[in-house]
């Protein structure tokens, strides 16, 4: 004989309620992580790393947006790289979209000095802000062209997934991942998978340079039409 266990209504509303707390406490969490997610006008999504007191974003940026909508033109074309072309172009290295997983877009200057690069509430950073980066990595760092003889192997993701080996000396201690994206100039492509070129936003077109066989940062002046990667740092 089954013997029937009968249950309260006070227990079973108790029940009902700490499951709705459990619902609701999930849903406010998923919608927590949902906000902490970074995206751009495309939709892509990007993750961050706190290194001393700045936060950048781990992944080069891939937007083919300003973020207030506008379109960036696609410089499919030698001409969007001349210095007779001075209007915010992005490209893909070879013109291959499938590059744009993991190593994202190349942009020349004019879109990095738009100022609406980044999505919001990020920014491309200014020269001294890279510059703080790699002197928190380095305290012997200066801010001239050789800015750092040992902060690259910290910034460099380890390994040979995306760099060429050597990949001398990568530890990627910081998480900040860099990656050789190469760059693009007016009549060609170079380095993918040796070198890793980053803007600096400025009036003067000034560049970080990370190298697959050194440990170097090299800080550089560069001409802006060439297309670089480019890294968010969030706004303060």
């Amino acid at each position: 004989m089954k013997t029937k266990i009968k249950i309260g209504i006070y227990p079973l509303i108790i029940f009902m309620g700490l499951v709705c707390i459990a619902v609701s406490c999930s849903k406010d969490e998923a919608e927590d992580k949902v906000e902490d997610k970074i995206t751009d006008k495309d939709g892509n999504v990007y993750t961050s790393v706190t290194i001393g007191t700045q936060i950048w974003m781990v992944e080069n940026l891939k937007t083919t947006k300003l973020n207030d909508g506008t379109e960036i033109t696609l410089g499919a074309e030698n001409t969007y790289w001349q210095s007779s072309y001075k209007l915010p172009a992005y490209c893909w290295y070879n013109d291959d979209i499938t590059n744009k997983a993991p190593y994202g877009a190349l942009y020349n200057l004019y879109a990095v000095k738009t100022g609406k690069l980044c999505p919001t509430g990020w920014h491309a950073p200014t020269d001294v802000e890279w510059h703080q980066l790699v002197l928190f990595l380095d305290p012997n760092a200066i801010q001239g062209e050789d800015e750092s003889q040992i902060a690259g192997a910290k910034l460099k993701e380890s390994g040979s997934t995306h760099w060429t080996s050597p990949n001398t000396g990568a530890t990627n201690e910081s998480g900040f991942s860099a990656l050789p994206g190469g760059y693009r100039a007016p009549n060609n492509f170079a380095f993918m998978g040796s070198h890793a070129y980053y803007w600096t936003f400025g009036d003067m077109a000034i560049m970080r340079l990370l190298i697959n066989n050194t440990n170097h940062v090299r800080r550089l002046y560069e001409y802006s039409e060439i297309g670089h990667s480019v890294r968010c740092l969030k706004d303060n």
